[in-house]
């Protein structure tokens, strides 16, 4: 019976050789867009001008796996905050750029600019109305006037988070379709090499 069980489970750990094969340059070029991603939020910008929720978007739509493409922005997110400072709103914001990689997955099949700016600026809105709704509940009166002061005061902030997805969504994706044209290999159908 025990014996059985194995042969199952095995069964169903196993992966068909076909399945595991990869486009390396593609990953290279996903992966080296996404560090130039990360760095660029060193630079000095407006604030909230980042190319995290672009790059989450990115991830979602590009590498296939919603783990692996959840890990890219959180763990940008995580090792620049250790540096640019902890606060206690993170799990709200963190949580925001797992629903952006969730967006980038659902439109991959059917990534045009249109789809592009539409889940960049949905992904901006969930930003600013979780965000500013958590931080209305830690830092501002429990009231009408406290709320409408919070989002009035965090319009400029919105701004900013709009721009910098729009651009930063349009220089991943416009470079990798760059990329795509010039050199076909790039494409996701093409298969090369074997991960073993």
């Amino acid at each position: 019976m025990s014996s059985n069980r194995a042969k199952q489970l095995s069964k169903l750990l196993s992966v068909p050789s076909s399945a595991t094969k990869v486009n390396l340059p593609r990953v290279v070029l996903i992966t080296a867009l996404i560090v130039v991603g990360v760095v660029a939020r060193f630079l000095p910008y407006p604030p909230n001008f980042s190319p995290i929720g672009a790059i989450a978007l990115f991830a979602g739509a590009t590498l296939g796996s919603r783990f692996r493409a959840a890990l890219i922005p959180l763990s940008a997110m995580l090792l620049s905050d250790l540096w640019l400072g902890i606060h206690s709103l993170m799990p709200i914001v963190y949580g925001c750029f797992l629903f952006n990689v969730w967006m980038g997955s659902r439109v991959r099949s059917r990534i045009n600019p249109v789809s592009l700016a539409g889940v960049s600026i949905t992904g901006s809105f969930v930003f600013f109305l979780m965000t500013n709704g958590a931080c209305w509940f830690a830092a501002y009166p429990h009231s009408w006037a406290g709320l409408v002061s919070c989002y009035t005061l965090a319009v400029p902030f919105f701004q900013n988070t709009l721009m910098g997805d729009l651009f930063f969504t349009g220089v991943l994706f416009g470079s990798l379709g760059l990329a795509q044209w010039r050199y076909p290999v790039l494409r996701s159908g093409h298969q090369v090499g074997c991960v073993e």
